[in-house]
């Protein structure tokens, strides 16, 4: 019995994932909308719990395939942290060599970034970041921005901003 003051506990169970849930869970295939060979293997653990604020995504890269176009965040920090598998890293002008139980941090106006798996195994990594309401993403490869409203993208090309 709870008195005015006490809130009742909520329904936990919602948000208790486990292994058997997740190796149940289909993966969702991302193909990146600016680079066809960047397809990602996903499931997004924050989405299936109800997380807004943060999310997290266990992803799975096949041989030979990238993980995005190299870019960086205006507002939005991410991470990784690799559980399986190898993959190649560019951060800025360096390149590193990912395996099992490394982790990287990408601060919001970091240096840009991207991965391949250029081995011939499947990598798997934990993906995560915050998830502000608004987000720009910059593409400096291709001389792109995408803005990110409230859930909503949108891209423009720099020449088109005068910035090229």
């Amino acid at each position: 019995m709870t008195t005015p003051e006490q809130k009742p506990p909520k329904d936990t169970q919602a948000y208790v994932l486990t292994k058997s849930d997740i190796d149940n869970t289909p993966e969702t295939k991302h193909i990146h909308q600016f680079n066809e060979h960047a397809i990602r293997h996903t499931v997004s653990l924050s989405d299936i719990v109800g997380l807004t604020k943060f999310g997290l995504h266990l992803v799975r890269v096949e041989a030979g395939d990238e993980t995005t176009t190299h870019h960086y965040h205006e507002e939005s920090d991410e991470f990784i942290y690799v559980l399986s598998g190898e993959l190649s890293l560019r951060y800025g002008d360096e390149h590193y060599e990912l395996s099992a139980g490394d982790f990287v941090g990408f601060p919001a106006h970091g240096a840009a970034h991207s991965m391949r798996n250029e081995s011939d195994a499947d990598a798997t990594y934990l993906m995560g970041g915050s998830r502000p309401a608004i987000d720009i993403t910059l593409y400096p490869e291709i001389d792109r921005k995408m803005y990110k409203i409230h859930g909503k993208k949108e891209y423009v090309d720099l020449e088109d901003l005068g910035e090229v």
